[in-house]
């Protein structure tokens, strides 16, 4: 059975994961989460203008050791997925390589989200342990990605991440992804820039290089709304889709994000929410080096700080914090990509069927 990666609401019922999510849907404190997103540090190589961590990077990052703890105490905790992220590029830890050879070897799926410039660096181990990596790129040109991923210096590094692109693909067990997020923005001198124009070019390359699937997002504010887009970008999207629907088959999928779904439903940049308590905050949980997060939406935000990975064991904080500190009603009225988990969780109840299918896919 071919599964839609992007539906979290089933990836709900799956055998292993039910107990815990038997235990979210009632409203209590959930022994453990099924998935981590871990930042492993804070620092990155690009200067990006639209970077919705700006605030956030070169402050701080895990010492070796104590990554390489928390990948232990991740596997002591029956974790099913971690994903590598950021705040950073979680490629620029030396120490991220020892994760993803600790975590691979305990069974535990791991994902990686990426600027791909130091694939490289890590290729044996990505190669070897990732279940997928996804790179951001946001442009199918030299020139458009110097435009809205240029490095520190302002300079593009495309061809070195579309090279090491190349080099996971033909080495790759798990899947890489090509993801792009649609831009526009508006310089000092009145001109609009974008783009957008670049998602078919950007598809036909993804499937040249050998990836799995091209992802095409919407753009979030700092405030994780998602930014609108003018009718005519949208439909100018929309259609190079449509065009590069042609090349997928049972190796290459094109794929819609829920924020672009959102973009074509018109529901505008909020998303009203009526319960109080986040039930797959007991499912998934954020790691950094400023805090244990309730999710990656409320990164760097105090007031859902559960507790502090450099100094106490995850375990410890899970067991000893709320995560009920956040109200969706009053606390995140952006989009959420897990609202209908939220909402599904919300309806499963004690008499639910137990799942019959096979695991397929931890990331809920």
């Amino acid at each position: 059975m071919v599964h839609d990666r992007m539906d979290l609401v089933s990836k709900l019922y799956q055998p292993s994961g039910w107990p815990r999510v038997l235990e979210a849907a009632s409203g209590t404190p959930s022994g453990g989460p099924l998935v981590v997103d871990l930042d492993p540090t804070t620092f990155c190589d690009l200067a990006c203008p639209e970077c919705i961590s700006g605030k956030l990077l070169n402050q701080g990052r895990f010492t070796p050791e104590r990554l390489a703890g928390l990948a232990a105490e991740l596997v002591d905790m029956s974790v099913r997925g971690v994903v590598l992220i950021g705040g950073g590029e979680p490629l620029a830890h030396r120490g991220t390589r020892t994760v993803l050879r600790v975590l691979g070897e305990a069974g535990i799926a791991i994902g990686v989200v990426s600027n791909g410039t130091l694939i490289r660096e890590s290729l044996e181990e990505l190669a070897e342990y990732a279940t997928w990596v996804r790179v951001s790129v946001d442009a199918a040109t030299s020139e458009t990605y110097r435009l809205f991923r240029p490095d520190r210096r302002g300079r593009s590094v495309f061809d070195k991440v579309i090279g090491n692109m190349r080099l996971l693909a033909e080495a790759k067990r798990g899947a890489l992804g090509y993801s792009f997020l649609v831009m526009t923005r508006q310089e000092p001198d009145g001109r609009v820039l974008s783009n957008h124009h670049e998602v078919l070019r950007g598809a036909e390359l993804a499937r040249d290089i050998g990836c799995d699937y091209f992802e095409t997002k919407a753009m979030f504010d700092d405030r994780h709304h998602i930014v609108q887009v003018p009718e005519t970008v949208l439909a100018s999207v929309d259609a190079q889709l449509r065009e590069a629907a042609r090349w997928a088959d049972d190796t290459f999928e094109i794929v819609d994000s829920s924020t672009l779904t959102a973009l074509r439903s018109h529901v505008g940049p909020v998303q009203p929410k009526e319960y109080h308590r986040c039930r797959v905050a007991e499912l998934r949980t954020l790691v950094t080096p400023s805090g244990v997060y309730v999710c990656a939406y409320h990164r760097g935000d105090p007031a859902a700080r559960l507790g502090d990975a450099v100094t106490d064991g995850l375990a410890d904080i899970w067991r000893t914090s709320d995560r009920g500190i956040v109200d969706p009603s009053r606390d995140c009225p952006f989009h959420c990509a897990r609202h209908p988990s939220n909402l599904a969780l919300h309806r499963i109840g004690p008499d639910t069927a137990a799942p019959s299918e096979d695991d397929y896919d931890p990331f809920i």
